[in-house]
């Protein structure tokens, strides 16, 4: 599975959960400038075969309602939190990404907070 981390989301972030996929890059190292459209960050991640994006964004969803998938989103419904935690939420629910990535019907992963 090759995942694409919105620029919501930090950098530090695809070296942190990096061992959990194939590949992952950040929005920012895919030489789209700075700062790309959501447009641009759907058209490369679907154009460069990326499977996943992890956003914080809502706009995705909308994108995908109208384009379909891949890119099959993952979505964080946090606050701004730090590497570390936004990590733990994706290791703790690796399984239902997996789900995700394997399922021919569902495009979309909320993740949420514990307390949200």
């Amino acid at each position: 599975m090759r995942l694409l981390i919105d620029a919501n989301l930090s950098y530090r972030l695809a070296k942190r959960v990096g061992y959990l996929f194939e590949e992952v890059l950040h929005a920012e190292r895919t030489g789209l400038p700075i700062p790309a459209s959501d447009i641009d960050i759907w058209n490369w991640t679907r154009e460069h075969d990326f499977l996943l994006l992890l956003t914080r964004d809502d706009d995705f969803a909308q994108i995908q309602q109208m384009r379909g998938f891949p890119p099959k989103i993952i979505m964080m419904r946090i606050q701004n939190r730090s590497t570390p935690y936004v990590a733990e939420l994706l290791e703790k629910h690796f399984q239902s990404i997996i789900e995700l990535a394997t399922d021919n019907e569902q495009g979309l992963l909320e993740i949420f907070e514990p307390d949200f």
